[in-house]
């Protein structure tokens, strides 16, 4: 049964792909949608259809040793609520149909919660720690959604009430529930033990997790103590990721050892997307910088798709490498490859740009084009991995 969910998940992940390329073509040509409500869909299906799921699957897959039929129903009573925010949001965008399957979704995941914290089984301190508060801040980033609509009625939606509300939600879905959900999820392939060092992370974890969201606070609340507030968490950050390099290091030989290569080249992808992203948020440091950021939206992409492409889909896509869902062949591989070479392109294109707009230099020439053509190579690779996952022989049904 997990190989059927995972092509869903893929599936959902290659039509936010191609939203994703449609949106890239409006800038060279007429699209027959509204591009703010299309972004909503590309977003929404990215992150729910695709990551959430995805990670539902897994956590399932490597915790539930006892697989219950409700898991099965509430995955497809959730892809039910994909699909609606899949055929409405790029026609009216937020609105009544939408806002019901989105909030299908909330409480489809609270029962997901409830359900994997009375029937996970682990040993490990680590994995159990790590998964519980992988879930909790998924329930803390639905705090922002129930706030959206109080902050519209009092204050509207040009309000700072209404714009940091979004953000608490983005900021702990993908820096809290995300992220740190694919580092248990890794932990638990490498076997991780509990130790001082481990501890000495898991607390640096979450408390940088909670001090960034200063950051886009800043943005919209400017005070001198938040930036300071961010300042210590990017710090405290980047002290997290020297640790989490010291505690995987000892097991890089059983990684090397009981995965394909394409696996390990994988993973490294994964790994080297998490020391950008946390590179790129020290820049964060220097107070020009980081109120400029925001103001150039090619930077702000290109910095959630660093994390969303790379850091986590990189990580999901070696789970996937790492079970019997995939046969290694040429398909495979020009599926992977493909991918990332599209990621990278994108990523070069959207960062180069914005750095020109930064330093007042214009447009590169034709880079509208460049970035559309290199949109395309992501949506081929997830269908390359697709196709060869549904002609993979499995014993399951």
């Amino acid at each position: 049964m997990p190989r059927k969910l995972v092509v869903t998940c893929l599936i959902n992940f290659l039509i936010a792909a191609i939203m994703g390329v449609v949106l890239r073509y409006a800038s060279i040509g007429t699209i027959n949608f509204n591009y703010r409500f299309l972004t909503h869909a590309h977003s929404h299906i990215a992150m729910l259809g695709w990551v959430y799921l995805m990670l539902f699957v897994l956590i399932v897959h490597y915790f539930v040793p006892e697989k219950k039929p409700i898991y099965t129903k509430l995955f497809w009573l959730t892809q039910f609520a994909v699909v609606g925010m899949m055929l409405s949001f790029p026609f009216q965008g937020y609105a009544t149909v939408s806002i019901a399957f989105s909030t299908l979704h909330i409480f489809c995941s609270y029962y997901f919660v409830f359900l994997i914290w009375k029937h996970h089984k682990t040993e490990s301190i680590v994995t159990r720690r790590l998964l519980k508060t992988a879930l909790l801040f998924m329930l803390l980033s639905t705090a922002g959604v129930w706030s959206l609509g109080p902050a519209v009625s009092m204050l509207g939606q040009a309000s700072a009430f209404y714009q940091i509300a979004i953000q608490f939600f983005l900021h702990f879905q993908f820096n809290g529930w995300f992220l740190i959900a694919v580092i248990a999820l890794f932990f638990h392939v490498l076997q991780l033990k509990d130790s001082k060092q481990f501890r000495l992370f898991f607390v640096l974890l979450v408390l940088s997790t909670v001090l960034t969201l200063a950051l886009p606070i800043y943005w919209f609340a400017p005070h001198i103590v938040l930036f300071w507030i961010n300042g210590l968490g990017v710090i405290i950050q980047f002290l997290t990721l020297i640790v989490f390099l010291k505690l995987i290091r000892p097991y890089r030989l059983i990684l090397l050892k009981n995965n394909s290569k394409l696996t390990i080249y994988m993973y490294a992808f994964a790994i080297f997307c998490l020391v950008l992203k946390i590179g790129a948020q020290l820049l964060s440091l220097v107070p020009e910088i980081s109120q400029v950021i925001y103001q150039h939206r090619n930077l702000v992409i290109g910095f959630i798709h660093l994390l969303m492409l790379g850091v986590i889909t990189g990580f999901l896509f070696g789970f996937i490498l790492q079970n019997s869902w995939v046969t290694f062949n040429t398909c495979l591989n020009f599926g992977i490859y493909t991918f990332v070479l599209g990621f990278a392109l994108t990523e070069l294109f959207l960062i180069l740009q914005g750095s020109m707009f930064y330093f007042n230099k214009g447009t590169l020439p034709n880079y509208y084009l460049f970035l559309f053509l290199s949109s395309v190579f992501l949506p081929l690779g997830i269908g390359s991995i697709i196709i060869n996952i549904l002609k993979t022989n499995t014993n399951e049904s």
